[in-house]
């Protein structure tokens, strides 16, 4: 009798972690549905800003180093962005303290990407997609500067 009793306590416990887990991973499903659907907003008011104004984020940036900084998965993340001959040609992240290890990782894989796209503009990273989305976030910002400097 006692041997069931532990084993049936086993199995609810198992079942209990296993839902809370499941909520977990719920929970982190909507937060990351709730950004792309803000990120989609966004993208669309800064295309009918740049529309309005008759302007095209297709431009030349003026050569330097340029900084940005936005939210990642557990932080700040901030970037280097270096412009040579009108072109992105190199990125670092010179800060993500808070950011985690493993997250940061997977969501540096971005950086490839948007320099073949001479863009922020590209996919986020799957599996990392907080971490990602700010560095991305970190590098329009970075651009947006690139892009308003005055010859």
């Amino acid at each position: 009798m006692g041997e069931f009793l532990t084993r049936a306590i086993s199995v609810v416990a198992v079942v209990v972690c296993l839902n809370g887990y499941n909520t977990v991973l719920d929970k982190r499903e909507q937060a990351e549905e709730q950004l792309r659907k803000q990120q989609a907003e966004l993208e669309q008011e800064q295309s009918v800003d740049a529309a309005k104004e008759g302007t095209t984020t297709d431009g030349a940036y003026k050569d330097g180093t340029y900084t940005g900084e936005a939210q990642g998965f557990g932080g700040s993340i901030d970037v280097a962005v270096i412009i040579e001959n009108g072109k992105i040609s190199e990125i670092n992240i010179t800060s993500a303290e808070k950011e985690d290890g493993a997250y940061l990782s997977m969501a540096e894989d971005i950086i490839p990407s948007i320099l073949e796209a001479q863009s922020a503009e590209v996919d986020t990273i799957s599996g990392a997609t907080f971490s990602s989305t700010g560095i991305k976030e970190a590098v329009a910002q970075a651009l947006e500067e690139a892009a308003n400097q005055e010859d």
